[in-house]
């Protein structure tokens, strides 16, 4: 059974999948800057055998198609390979080297995980029908994302995948077990940036000025009713501001204040409601205070929707491979995932890989400096993402 076989394969490859994500964890880079990370992956499928090509600089894609029986049938799985900002404090002999720069989010894991789906693949592709497209993807994690830039170049073209596949680590579920959802799962991601004008003075003389730090402050306020008030209770929306810039002292009114956050959303039309309520909500508090407010909102990742009958199918498939105890339901992710692009362009399942250990204090969440994983998870999520792909195709 081919159940059997990738299981077997996964567990063989097993170790060249660690040094390969301990490779890629030590050496990360950043948003459009993942060159190095690029020759590695085109390095490892050279040898596993498989034809491909560079997409948006620093993206790869490979295709390979299965001997058994001849099918137009397309699934593409997809991997993120940049890192963060973000200065490492494990003390692990894998970690980075790259000071300022780290694999907090498990894109390490993604890639080494996709390279050993595709040598399991390949090991098999006399065995199973349809076609696999393999998609290394930059850029997942800086607007306006690797995904955009990667579709605009036509990687959902010739030949255009029925299905899409993603997977993403999970540290708050056990290594061994996954999750799914179906419908909405991410929410939208946008980027707010007020500037808040008036005219500063001597802090012991306010009336003679216009204070834009207190107009600031009642429009952050102010904005917190668009969520609590305007939003509808049954879809989730947040409006959080994490950055604030009123450069004055303690007797000093500054002449401008700086103010940026995030607006996120599950629904694509009230997000776009949203935005004129926030704009015209923040000048018009502005003007009554006598100052003004200068409004940018830079659109980020869509609503990441995942397909109804695709992850009810993938989730039983799951379950086949790793047993019911070990498939698990997720409630929705306020987080944003740039995988929404492919969502929006065609029938896509974007699940999570488990990647806690409790014993070994691997607890550390997502774009943490001490984020690291049970490297079990390297033996799981390519041997289950192999297993998906073939039973997506229509194999058994």
């Amino acid at each position: 059974m081919l159940k059997e076989k990738i299981r077997e394969l996964a567990a063989a490859l097993h170790a060249s999948t660690v040094v390969n994500r301990r490779h890629l964890h030590t050496h990360p880079e950043l948003s459009y800057k993942e060159f190095e990370t690029a020759v590695f992956i085109e390095e490892r499928l050279a040898a596993i055998g498989l034809p491909f090509e560079r997409m948006a600089n620093t993206g790869i894609v490979a295709l390979l198609k299965g001997e058994k029986a001849d099918s137009s049938a397309v699934v593409a799985l997809r991997a993120d390979i940049d890192a963060l900002p973000i200065q490492e404090l494990n003390e692990v002999p894998y970690k980075s080297q790259n000071p300022g720069v780290m694999h907090a989010c498990g894109h390490d894991v993604h890639t080494s995980s996709l390279l050993a789906t595709a040598e399991i693949l390949t090991r098999l592709k006399s065995e199973f029908s349809g076609t696999v497209k393999f998609i290394f993807q930059p850029a997942e994690e800086l607007i306006p994302g690797g995904a955009s830039m990667m579709i605009k170049e036509g990687v959902l073209q010739n030949p255009k995948p029925d299905y899409i596949l993603g997977q993403h680590t999970m540290p708050e579920l056990p290594a061994g077990k996954v999750g799914f959802r179906g419908g909405r799962y991410m929410a939208s991601n946008d980027e707010i940036f007020l500037t808040i004008k008036g005219r500063g003075g001597h802090g012991a003389m306010p009336h003679l000025g216009i204070d834009p730090v207190l107009i600031a402050c009642h429009i952050i306020t102010g904005l917190q009713q668009i969520v609590s008030r305007r939003a509808e209770p049954g879809l989730p929306s947040v409006l959080s501001f994490g950055k604030m810039l009123a450069n004055g002292a303690t007797n000093v009114i500054p002449d401008e204040v700086r103010v940026e956050g995030t607006f996120r959303s599950m629904d694509e039309t009230w997000r776009k409601q949203a935005h004129e309520k926030i704009r015209k909500m923040a000048e018009s508090i502005a003007e009554g205070m006598e100052g003004s407010c200068v409004v940018e909102i830079h659109q980020g990742y869509p609503v990441l929707i995942n397909d109804d009958a695709l992850t009810a199918a993938t989730q039983a498939h799951a379950i086949e491979y790793l047993g019911a105890a070990n498939v698990v339901d997720l409630d929705i992710w306020m987080a944003a995932e740039d995988f929404a692009y492919y969502s929006q362009a065609g029938p896509s399942c974007f699940y999570r890989l488990g990647v806690r250990n409790e014993e070994r204090q691997i607890t550390s969440g997502l774009h943490t400096a001490t984020f690291d994983v049970d490297e079990l998870s390297l033996q799981t999520g390519p041997g289950l993402m192999s297993y998906l792909a073939l039973k997506t195709l229509g194999n058994d």
